[in-house]
């Protein structure tokens, strides 16, 4: 692990699943914005509990990090600036005690923990300490590659559609199919992270939740799942729901959420699901042994694939035994693809058995962007290889890598994604 600058600020480089990936400092500042870690627990590192009332606003300019934050610690509430570092030396790198523009904060927020009680600012006032590594709820890892995919949701791929369509259609198939393997790998890795730390039931329940909180509602709802398990929905699940709502309600994004997604309308979805499944985490363990073992050779001819195995009855009924019908749409299969599959071949083993299980899979919410794309180079149809989950997860890491790739000028470096 290394710490090294960058353009717009610190970067930790680490290794990762399949090499070396790098954490921006500004992806931490995200973090504490967004709230996406266990609150609940916050403490500072000399042992007092932290509430955190507003993280403060985010400052693009210079100056401490975020202006204007509420807190109350060990009782006591503090209103001022709080600045985020990967580690708690980067405050003496940078000198801020000598800098004025720093004698406002009063809380400093790193990642790695350190055995500094306090920071030192200005005229020696000590200055609390919260690192966030360990109330985080994924790996640092699953942060970085999340927060990729969302910058790339928000770029066109045609610079990259050349490249792409200059490559024959086998060897374009065979480089998004490893692309694909790598993809679920990784959501198996994470699943089986996430299962360690909080065990299969808890496992599911937040993983139920966060998808159902999409890109902009994930973190309270999260939060809702930490405060309170699945055990507390059940015959109550209205009730937990309301009181979520209202828990959270300063956290909630309504902003380019459609009605449908709107999180209060989430809770109440869920709150229906654990009614009438209130024991789903084992139902959908006990499918284990009863899905279709297809390997990710076969399911490139994904046509071919759900008609040996009757696909239509066969999420008909998981979606019926395990999700109570409460789930539909393209969030079901978003819900099967991101969550309960991954979680599944990371509780029994079936990481190769379910692989092409997942890749056949009917395909989740995705930008349309991709969709299109692959449907201009020939790579999917309407007959042998519709559109399906594998395939998509397979352009959007070929993206990834591309975009890794790209020099400066915004030019490709030679070498092509597969």
């Amino acid at each position: 692990m290394k710490d090294s600058a960058a353009g717009d600020g610190a970067v930790a480089e680490m290794q990762g699943l399949y090499g070396p990936f790098t954490f921006p400092e500004k992806l931490l500042q995200q973090i504490w914005q967004r709230g996406e870690f266990d609150a609940a627990r916050a403490a500072t590192t000399d042992g007092r509990p932290l509430k955190i009332l507003h993280p403060g606003r985010w400052n693009h300019l210079g100056g401490p990090d975020f202006k204007d934050a509420r807190l109350e610690l060990g009782g006591v509430s503090l209103i001022g600036d709080v600045e985020v570092h990967l580690r708690a030396a980067d405050w003496v790198a940078h000198r801020h005690a000598a800098d004025p523009a720093y004698d406002h904060v009063v809380l400093h927020v790193i990642l790695f923990p350190s055995q500094e009680l306090f920071t030192i600012g200005s005229g020696g006032a000590a200055i609390p300490v919260l690192a966030l590594l360990p109330l985080l709820h994924h790996a640092l890892e699953e942060y970085a590659a999340d927060e990729a995919v969302e910058r790339l949701a928000g770029q066109s791929p045609t610079h990259f559609t050349r490249e792409l369509a200059l490559m024959p259609l086998e060897k374009l198939t065979e480089a998004l199919l490893r692309r694909a393997e790598m993809r679920w790998r990784q959501k198996v890795h994470y699943a089986r992270t996430r299962i360690d730390r909080l065990g299969w039931e808890a496992a599911c329940h937040h993983t139920a939740l966060e998808i159902l909180g999409y890109r902009f509602n994930r973190a309270p709802l999260l939060a809702v799942a930490g405060r309170w398990p699945l055990e507390n929905w059940g015959k109550r699940g209205g009730e937990v729901a309301e009181l979520a709502w209202t828990a959270y309600a300063d956290r909630w994004s309504r902003q380019g959420v459609r009605p449908a997604n709107h999180p209060h309308e989430r809770l109440r979805q869920y709150a229906q699901w654990v009614a009438v499944r209130p024991d789903w985490p084992q139902r959908w363990a006990e499918w284990a042994g009863r899905l279709p073992v297809v390997g990710l050779a076969e399911a490139v001819q994904t046509a071919q694939v759900r008609r040996r195995h009757g696909w239509t009855a066969l999420t008909a009924r998981i979606a019926e035994t395990v999700l109570g019908d409460e789930i539909g749409g393209t969030r079901f299969n978003t819900m099967m693809c991101d969550g309960l599959l991954p979680l599944l071949a990371a509780q029994v083993g079936g990481e190769a058995n379910l692989s092409g299980v997942w890749h056949a899979w009917p395909v989740g919410d995705v930008p349309l962007k991709h969709t299109r794309l692959l449907r201009e180079l020939g790579v999917v149809d309407r007959r042998a290889r519709p559109l399906c989950h594998g395939v998509v997860q397979g352009l959007i890491s070929w993206l990834l890598v591309a975009d890794e790739r790209r020099e400066p000028s915004g030019t490709t470096m030679e070498g092509g994604g597969a």
